[in-house]
């Protein structure tokens, strides 16, 4: 198996005091820190832009990995890339500039991906895979933290692990949403290499032992 890059969700993080958070993710062995940006259109729930971005920054070296779901995201690609993200994914469904978007991250000198929300067919992803640094699936609806992981999402990395190989062997394959220590290993079997969890890990008594446990 290849390796897995686990990425600890702010989106469950205390905001009070998200420095100590973050130092907290780091120190528990986190690969990287997975940033949800909402915008209260594209998604019912609002959550923060750039500035949490260059903050974060601030207190750590972890790989940035910040998740736009928002309309029409090549608006705010370069406060973003400026911010201090290393990678930017947006979601299929929220432009009709797909292509165009990720070029513009490319440009910023951040990695790019392509994001599909459950009920988007892998497909779609077939065009963009050849730009992309990732692709993510997302196995719970977009918008909130805490919900049941989607069962038919293991079929869908699958099924893109097949197309990455055809298309873009060196995409990195990231799935988010439910994720625990129960499911992990399906889903990385199936295909993820990069591994989103907010509650499972935020909310454990011994985070270190989590990630290490979602490594195993």
């Amino acid at each position: 198996m290849s390796k897995t890059f686990i990425a600890p969700s702010i989106l469950s993080a205390n905001f009070a005091d998200m420095g100590a958070e973050i130092r907290r993710m780091q120190d528990a062995g986190a690969d990287w820190i997975h940033c949800d940006v909402m915008d209260g259109i594209f998604v019912p729930n609002i959550t923060f832009g750039p500035k949490m971005i260059k903050d974060i920054r601030k207190v750590t070296d972890l790989v940035l990995d910040v998740h736009l779901m928002i309309t029409e995201p090549i608006r705010y690609i370069p406060q973003f890339a400026d911010a201090g993200a290393d990678y930017i994914t947006i979601q299929v469904e929220s432009t009709d500039k797909v292509e165009e978007t990720l070029l513009a991250i490319k440009e910023r000198g951040c990695k790019c991906g392509a994001v599909i929300s459950p009920d988007t067919p892998v497909e779609v992803l077939r065009k963009y895979l050849p730009l992309c640094d990732m692709a993510l699936v997302m196995s719970v609806h977009p918008g909130f933290g805490g919900q049941k992981f989607i069962e038919n999402s293991v079929a869908k990395l699958e099924e893109l692990k097949k197309l990455r190989d055809e298309i873009n062997p060196n995409c990195i394959i990231e799935i988010d949403g439910g994720i625990t220590e129960d499911n992990v290993q399906k889903v990385r079997a199936a295909g993820a290499e990069a591994i989103v969890a907010g509650s499972a890990i935020f909310g454990s008594k011994d985070p270190a032992k989590t990630i290490a446990n979602m490594k195993l």
